[in-house]
Order: structure tokens, then C-alpha cells, then sequence
């Protein structure tokens, strides 16, 4: 029974060490960066939009003598991220 477990935890110990990945290519981090970036100004936008529809529910059944809903504020336009210049090697 020992060895099955030692057997075990071996074989599971030098899988994750053997699934370690290699760093991505520097085009590679800039694509992930640039999607990554593109997602989270989605997200922003959306928000946005549903801020605008909740304020457009809560005027509708809002009471005479209640304050309004809180404005909604727009995103800025989207800019892609810059990519770090790369540091030249010591001489």
C-alpha cells in the first residue's frame, strides 16, 4: 500500500513539474495584452450601458419628491496598450 502511494505522489509531483510552460514569444505577450485590454474596456462599456437602462427603469417608476439615480459615467475611448521597448544589453 506503501509503495502505491509513494508511487502516486511521485507521479503526480513530476507531471507538474514536466507542465511547466515556456515564457511567451514577445508577439505573443502583445496579442494576449492587446485582448486583455479589449476585454476589460468591453466590460467598462457594458457597465456603462447597464447603468444607462437601470437610471431609464428608476426614472420610470420613480416617485415625485425622490432624488434621481446617480449618473452614469461614460468610458473614455478605447487605446491600446503600448508595449514596453525592450532594454538594450550591457555593454
Amino acid at each position: 500500500m506503501k509503495k502505491i502511494i509513494a508511487f502516486t505522489f511521485c507521479a503526480l509531483t513530476s507531471a507538474s513539474v514536466l507542465a511547466t510552460l515556456p515564457p511567451l514569444p514577445p508577439e505573443a505577450q502583445a496579442a494576449a495584452d492587446l485582448a486583455k485590454a479589449k476585454s476589460a474596456y468591453g466590460d467598462r462599456v457594458g457597465a456603462y450601458q447597464l447603468c444607462q437602462a437601470q437610471n431609464k427603469v428608476a426614472d420610470r417608476f420613480r416617485v415625485s419628491g425622490t432624488p434621481a439615480p446617480a449618473a452614469c459615467t461614460a468610458p473614455p475611448p478605447f487605446v491600446a496598450p503600448v508595449a514596453a521597448a525592450p532594454a538594450p544589453a550591457a555593454k
